[in-house]
């Protein structure tokens, strides 16, 4: 934990949290939360479904604020909880006027929560919902880069609009493919840990119109606040690394993060 913290900065540019979970945050009242938000600039929010059991609270967090969105999709280690039903539940509400993504979905051989072969049936069967309902992707995946890429190659002339690989801590070889195939990179507080070297490098080589801010909150807190629950107001710090890693003026990182924000997940 960094002993040193600092006011959160304030720019004049708005930003856009692509990645939180709001239902998820207990340190303080939603209110609050959003209020902190609003006061560090942060235009527009997407909270992020991850179960069956979180699709339609993210769905009623939506309805809270006129600049909250959200998500519908099954996380890779809620896998063995998907169903006809489930899958039905994301068809019918994966392109209400507040969703903006399928996601969360993808991989996880990390923690192999969910069988691997059930993990990349469920991530097919929702990369097919994203072409039908002609959507963007949320996509996780940890250690399995090989599968990852494999079947996104499936659906490359299907899937019209990309997305995003959250959280970005694989190696060069998803990057370069990703990258290739117009998906943008979402990138948060690990950017900032000491020894996070492998995701500044892959920072350092992302174009900047490529490169989406996160926080993930409450999770993965960026210095100078960690050891405190994430939330959506620390996201200028995020920025601020970027910036810093990739060498550039903050101003054309936080406009063209924004753009690229808008792009992927507004324009319909």
């Amino acid at each position: 934990m960094s002993r040193s913290r600092r006011d959160i900065p304030v720019f004049d540019q708005p930003l856009i949290e692509t990645h939180c979970h709001l239902d998820y945050l207990k340190e303080r009242p939603l209110a609050d939360t959003l209020a902190q938000s609003r006061a560090a600039n942060i235009e527009r929010i997407i909270t992020i479904a991850v179960s069956p059991d979180n699709l339609a609270a993210v769905r009623q967090l939506t309805r809270e604020a006129d600049w909250l969105y959200g998500t519908q999709g099954i996380h890779p280690h809620d896998a063995a909880q998907y169903s006809d039903t489930v899958e039905a539940e994301i068809r019918t509400h994966g392109s209400d006027d507040k969703i903006v993504a399928i996601g969360e979905i993808g991989l996880d051989y990390y923690y192999d929560k969910a069988d691997r072969k059930v993990q990349r049936e469920v991530f097919r069967r929702q990369l097919q919902i994203a072409c039908d309902l002609q959507q963007p992707v949320v996509i996780h995946s940890r250690d399995a880069d090989d599968d990852t890429i494999a079947i996104l190659k499936e659906f490359e002339a299907s899937l019209n609009r990309r997305g995003v690989i959250h959280s970005f801590t694989s190696g060069l070889g998803l990057a370069e493919y990703a990258l290739s195939e117009n998906w943008c990179l979402g990138f948060n507080g690990i950017a900032t840990f000491n020894k996070a070297e492998n995701v500044r490098d892959i920072i350092r080589i992302a174009p900047i119109e490529q490169i989406l801010l996160e926080t993930d909150a409450p999770f993965l807190t960026p210095v100078p606040y960690r050891g405190k629950e994430n939330a959506p107001f620390y996201l200028p710090f995020v920025a601020e690394k970027i910036a810093e890693v990739k060498d550039l003026p903050l101003l054309p990182v936080l406009q063209t993060t924004y753009d690229n924000s808008l792009r992927v997940f507004f324009s319909r």
